[in-house]
């Protein structure tokens, strides 16, 4: 059996084939390639520093280094990251907003108030947002609450299942609404609601 040729310089130890010629990269400042015939141009004072060492001066500056962007965001409608002072607040507001929408659900239609009262009171004077957010659905709570009650009532004649359903179905539907609102920061006004509690 015969060996298929070689290419030429290819099996003789140490005789590698020429590699090919390559071209310079697109963009070079010089015929060559990088780097540029003559060298690199000194630099303007828009470059970082060389050698990955912090420029020459105080270090870190007084004060510490501002946040990027300069400043934090205010993602809501209340100040702070997320509208939220801190997480305490978020909570409290969910709870309003959620708990509002199980209570209607566990209690059928009657008691979706207590969680919000319970966020009004529990950290509404320290919170401003969590006292808005309380209050909004406290307010909501109560109107269908009241048409819930009113409903049970009127079961004796067969009419107030509609008060207790739509006082349950809009109880849920809208307090998970707020809830998801409430979660990216923002106040939901609900509709169908009156302001009982200032």
């Amino acid at each position: 059996m015969t060996e298929p040729p070689r290419p030429p310089g290819a099996g003789d130890p140490g005789n590698y084939p020429p590699e090919p010629p390559t071209a310079p990269l697109s963009g070079a400042p010089g015929p060559g390639g990088y780097p540029p015939p003559g060298g690199y141009p000194p630099p303007t004072g828009d470059q970082p520093p060389s050698g990955g060492y912090p420029p020459a001066g105080d270090y870190p500056p007084p004060g510490g280094y501002p946040p990027p962007g300069g400043g934090y965001p205010t993602g809501g409608a209340y100040g702070g990251p997320g509208g939220y002072a801190n997480n305490e607040d978020k909570t409290w507001a969910l709870v309003a907003h959620f708990g509002g929408a199980v209570g209607m659900i566990v209690s059928g239609g009657v008691l979706g108030w207590i969680a919000p009262l319970v966020a009004m009171l529990a950290r509404g004077s320290q919170s401003p947002t969590v006292r808005a957010h309380a209050v909004a659905a406290l307010n909501f709570q109560l109107i269908w609450s009241i048409v819930g009650l009113v409903g049970w009532v009127l079961t004796c004649i067969l009419i107030g299942f509609i008060g207790v359903g739509a006082a349950v179905i809009l109880g849920l539907v809208f307090g998970i609404i707020a809830g998801i609102k409430a979660n990216e920061g923002q106040l939901y006004r609900y509709p169908l609601s009156a302001n009982f509690i200032k």
